[in-house]
């Protein structure tokens, strides 16, 4: 199940499900460590006439966000129970508090007494050995610890926190997943409690609260966790929201990440649902990146239903590419600290970045062997993530003119990264030598790799130039245009009509070419390499929308032919593979370089909304969609597909303003797209 919410502030990180579960809370860092692990706290109602139900699929249901803002605006209606839920969520902006306010309505003519059950199934540190959970009755507030990591969970109904009944009304703490033990959340369902106060192990807890509903009426339930490193620290933490402070924090924490998320001032120019998605990026990602600077992947522990792994790790390409995206739009409070962990990351005897890292900066799990055909070694890493670093922090610089950050991260980083990708390459061809590709699949000499390494290159030549570097210039100019030469040379294949993705060279120095089409070629003009409308790479951005265009179903664009990741079907002809986010938005990339008329804008906005239409209708973009059912596949959110929609929105934005300026008495609104009514019905 994809995360249908995702509410955070830089240090916890809570994602929710479309039923409004808590499957996932990350602290301290975002990303390390979830405490919940995909397992479900869920949320439930008894009312004395109507009986009990958990949040689940027997409610109707309106689930969103604030209109540009980390915090929900759902509703959820059982017509058994004859309740309404009005629900807000929101992690504060600026303290480890997650809030929850309930507006729970009868919808019956008769006054009735109705109760509020939550469900914790914690696995602090990801582990649920030694774990506590405790009634805590001087706030009171329900409390799970181990070590120092403490969830103190409470709440009060009503505005009067002196009234009777107004706290905890029962409570009931329990084993779960051993010897046979379901769960204490079982112990709900009747609408009661054990009042079993304290539990050690593997365990879980339920609270209720108590309420009596008028005819026609609602009761307001303010719901909290505060997570903080001992228990004093937690009650201190949440005191102001037990002193009626709820809805001011609430109201502060939304007016914040309105002003946070106003980036553009021409977002009328857009469809309103490309617009929405545009500034719901923009705070997606910003859930995704931890205060101390690493940009994570996913968070979306689901993933683990296929692999015990996850997607919790600031790869440096991702990290790189969403960083560029945030410093279009001047968010250099979170890119700043993004480089700055590079530098920290780098390896002293090899500059280049690995695999990926732990968003502590630990090096992260990596499946890339460290032996090379059964017998060679090498230090396995992906060079593209290296190069689209320094790459990015060119872009970084330019923008915000610092230039004694500038300088210290040159000598940190960019000088011992090019000076690394300057060396790491191939004598006779000039081309770097094999790493492993964006894909993390194939290890060779890559398309993407190449293109991404003369951009770095031109990048560090850049940066050495405005300090004075003068032999480092040269250095670096000389290399980038040596790789350039050898890609030009030996990646075109005149036979196929386009670029191959990879090559490799045998032994007596025959180069053999991969001419599986992938949209990964789209580097070749989206870092520099060749202009947008050079034949060859015209050639081949339209063999990727001849070969990967999805025939059936949703369309949208495949990663290369014949993609086994996640494939649903063998009908490679029609589907050469999942269509992705990125690939599709990559394409309206190109129609975007190439545009010379408002009129050839509009496949790249028909591009933009069959994105949208893909995203969830909380505007969360997964990694990529079924075919045939548009259904969320592989992990949602992706950081990567939401930094990659606000770059190509606004390249999209600053062409049609280039061309309004060029054609003022022609310039007209975008058209809104409607051939993909169809899909967004499925």
């Amino acid at each position: 199940m994809p995360r249908d919410i995702v509410l955070g502030n830089g240090e916890l990180l809570i994602n929710l499900d479309r039923h409004l579960s808590i499957r996932d809370i990350y602290y301290p860092y975002v990303g390390w460590a979830n405490h919940v692990g995909g397992y479900r706290c869920r949320v439930g109602v008894w009312v004395i006439d109507g009986g009990f139900a958990w949040l689940d699929d027997s409610w109707d249901w309106q689930i969103k966000y604030t209109p540009g803002a980390l915090a929900t605006d759902c509703t959820a209606r059982h017509q058994g129970l004859g309740v309404r839920l009005r629900v807000c969520h929101a992690v504060l902006h600026d303290r480890n508090i997650f809030l929850q306010r309930f507006v729970v309505e009868n919808l019956r003519d008769n006054a009735r007494e109705a109760r509020m059950f939550f469900a914790y199934d914690l696995r602090i540190d990801e582990s649920d050995i030694g774990d506590t959970a405790f009634y805590y009755p001087y706030e009171p507030a329900m409390v799970h610890y181990k070590r120092n990591r403490y969830f103190f969970f409470s709440g009060l109904v009503g505005d009067d926190p002196e009234a009777l009944d107004s706290g905890i009304w029962q409570y009931a703490c329990g084993d779960k997943g051993f010897r046979g033990a379901e769960g204490t959340w079982r112990d709900a369902e009747d609408g009661l409690l054990s009042m079993n106060a304290i539990a050690q192990g593997s365990i879980d807890s339920v609270v209720s609260y108590t309420m009596h509903l008028p005819a026609k009426g609602a009761v307001i339930l303010r719901a909290w966790l505060a997570v903080a490193e001992s228990l004093e620290s937690a009650v201190d933490l949440q005191a102001p929201l037990r002193d009626g402070e709820f809805e001011d924090l609430l109201d502060r924490t939304v007016a914040h990440w309105k002003a946070f998320s106003q980036r553009r001032d021409d977002l009328a120019a857009l469809p309103t649902r490309v617009a929405e998605l545009f500034v719901h990026s923009l705070l997606i990602i910003r859930t995704q990146t931890d205060k101390r600077g690493a940009i994570l992947a996913s968070n979306d522990s689901d993933i683990m239903e296929t692999a015990r792994a996850h997607y919790s790790y600031m790869w440096p390409r991702d990290g790189a590419l969403a960083s560029y995206a945030l410093d279009r739009l001047g968010v250099q409070e979170l890119t700043r600290p993004f480089f700055e962990f590079c530098a920290r990351a780098l390896p002293k005897d090899r500059a280049a970045l690995q695999h990926k890292y732990g968003p502590d900066g630990t090096v992260g799990a990596s499946w890339h062997p460290w032996v090379v055909n059964g017998g060679g070694m090498e230090t396995p890493f992906q060079e593209d993530g290296t190069a689209l670093a320094v790459w990015a922090l060119r872009h970084h610089i330019k923008r915000y003119q610092d230039m004694e950050f500038g300088a210290r991260m040159y000598d940190d980083f960019v000088a011992p990264c090019a000076d690394f990708i300057a060396s790491f390459r191939d004598p006779g061809t000039g081309l770097p030598l094999p790493s492993w590709d964006i894909w993390e699949e194939r290890r060779g000499v890559h398309l993407f790799t190449a293109a991404t390494t003369v951009a770095a290159l031109r990048a560090a030549a850049e940066i050495a130039q405005l300090f004075g570097k003068t032999h480092s210039v040269e250095r670096f100019g000389t290399a980038a245009a040596e790789i350039e030469a050898g890609l030009l040379k030996h990646f075109w294949d005149g036979d196929a009509g386009y670029f191959a993705r990879m090559i490799n060279f045998e032994k007596k120095g025959q180069i053999v070419r991969d001419t599986t089409v992938d949209a990964s070629a789209y580097a070749l003009f989206a870092f520099g390499v060749l202009p947008a409308d050079d034949a060859r790479v015209v050639a081949t951005m339209q063999a990727i929308g001849r070969k990967l265009w999805v025939r059936v179903g949703v369309g949208g664009v495949a990663r290369y032919e014949r993609d086994w990741y996640f494939h649903v079907t063998e009908d490679f002809a029609n589907v050469p593979g999942n269509p992705w986010i990125i690939c599709t938005l990559w394409l309206a990339d190109w129609y975007i370089a190439t545009a010379k008329t408002a009129a050839d804008l509009r496949g790249a906005l028909d591009l933009l909304e069959w994105a949208a239409i893909c995203a969830l209708r909380t505007g969360v973009l997964s990694e990529q969609v079924h075919p045939f059912t548009l259904q969320p596949l592989s992990v949602a959110p992706l950081t990567w597909s939401h930094a990659q929609y606000i770059t190509t929105t606004t390249a999209y934005l600053d062409k049609l303003a280039e061309i309004g300026k060029a054609e003022p008495e022609t310039r007209k609104s975008p058209p809104s797209a409607s051939r993909f009514s169809k899909a967004e019905a499925k």
